[in-house]
């Protein structure tokens, strides 16, 4: 059998060069779905961390610097087994607060013990055996009456009556006094009780009926009066050089389409140290940090998210986070743990982490951790940036 004849022509040769070219690009697509569905099992069934197995490890043991970074960062987060585990001597009984009232309770003998068992007469009290517990008064509701005192003269009748002021309160003519107004906030916010179980609760222990829309309008109210303090605390936020930046789902309900969660955005604005402000919004668009920062020509430290591209002022410098770039990196790793180039990287950035880790467990002061910074992590930093 004769060999096919070799294409000469230069519309054959063009045509092999595009087919060429298409199977590259095909077997090029195949390997990253294959890549992305490895990864999607490994988010689904792997471990539930960012760390590398005891098999990936063994893959390092050719590069015993690069092994070594892994299992120093490694032996940070892994789990502590039971076989392993140091016994841990019980401190004792806790001592209560100092701070807290004492109520004394006396318990008298029985009267058998009040009578000596041997000549039969009455024993006398010698002391006490003492011992403390931590106890607790139901919470007592009542109703609060209030009468203002009301004065007139008798010689000047024309001048009228005069009553006493009323005090401010939080909601003007409410049913309940502020002190259970801002029970109801405490307890939402700082004990994670909803309304739905507070109005629960009342009724059970009172019969008393206050439906979770009149407690969500206290919460509304309550949050109203707070919207200077919110303020003040923005204007100290942006007069600052540093804020960190962050975005966080949360599901609402509006009247529009009432019965169906849409969902909304806290974005949250803070710095170490210092306030934390939230801001509210139904969309996750640039509108937001843009409205809020406004002028700011500090840092800015945020992930990867393109929505905190062009805000700020001119001189704003916008600072990323290391965590969100060794993901990327980490990921790679997991789909080649042989990668020449992601390998070393992650454990240069365990390395980076590592830095902060030990100033954290000497408790060294902002000063202190500065100066260890720029002696430890500017150079791996320098290292890591050359290597990008």
């Amino acid at each position: 059998m004769s060999a096919p004849p070799i294409p000469s022509a230069p519309a054959d040769l063009e045509l092999i060069a595009q087919l060429q070219s298409k199977l590259q690009y095909a077997e090029l697509r195949i390997r990253v779905l294959e890549e992305r569905l490895r990864l999607m099992r490994i988010e689904k069934y792997g471990a539930g961390g960012e760390k590398l197995s005891q098999a990936q490890m063994q893959l390092f043991e050719l590069e015993p610097v690069v092994s070594e970074m892994f299992e120093q960062a490694e032996s940070e987060h892994a789990p502590v087994h039971r076989s392993t585990r140091k016994s841990v001597k019980h401190p004792g009984r806790q001592e209560l607060p100092a701070n807290l009232p004492r109520v004394e309770r006396i318990l008298p003998c029985s009267l058998d013990q009040r009578v000596c068992k041997r000549c039969g007469q009455g024993t006398a009290v010698i002391g006490y055996e003492e011992s403390s517990q931590l106890d607790v008064e139901p919470a007592k509701y009542f109703v609060l009456i209030t009468k203002r005192e009301k004065r007139a003269c008798w010689s000047c009748e024309d001048l009228g009556v005069v009553s006493a002021p009323l005090p401010p309160r939080v909601i003007e003519r409410c049913l309940a006094s502020d002190r259970i107004v801002i029970e109801t906030v405490v307890s939402k916010y700082c004990n994670h009780t909803p309304l739905h179980r507070q109005s629960m609760i009342l009724e059970r222990d009172l019969g008393l009926k206050v439906s979770r829309a009149t407690l969500d309008g206290w919460v509304l109210k309550l949050g109203e009066l707070l919207i200077p303090m919110v303020a003040a605390m923005r204007r100290e936020l942006i007069s600052g050089s540093y804020i960190q930046a962050d975005e966080t789902p949360v599901d609402v309900q509006t009247r529009e389409d009432r019965g169906k969660n849409h969902q909304a955005y806290l974005w949250q604005y803070s710095r170490p140290g210092g306030s934390v402000v939230f801001d509210f919004r139904l969309g996750r668009g640039r509108d937001g940090p843009k409205r809020f920062l406004g002028p700011f020509e500090g840092i800015l430290q945020t992930d990867g998210y393109a929505a905190y591209d062009q805000i700020g002022g001119p001189k704003m410098v916008h600072a990323a986070c290391w965590s969100h770039a060794r993901r990327q990196f980490f990921e790679a790793v997991q789909l080649n743990p042989r990668d020449p180039v992601a390998t070393p990287i992650v454990a240069q950035m365990d390395e980076l982490f590592a830095v902060d880790a030990e100033a954290c467990r000497k408790a060294l002061t902002t000063a202190e951790r500065h100066i260890r910074r720029q002696e430890t992590a500017r150079p791996l930093l320098g290292d890591i940036r050359s290597k990008i």
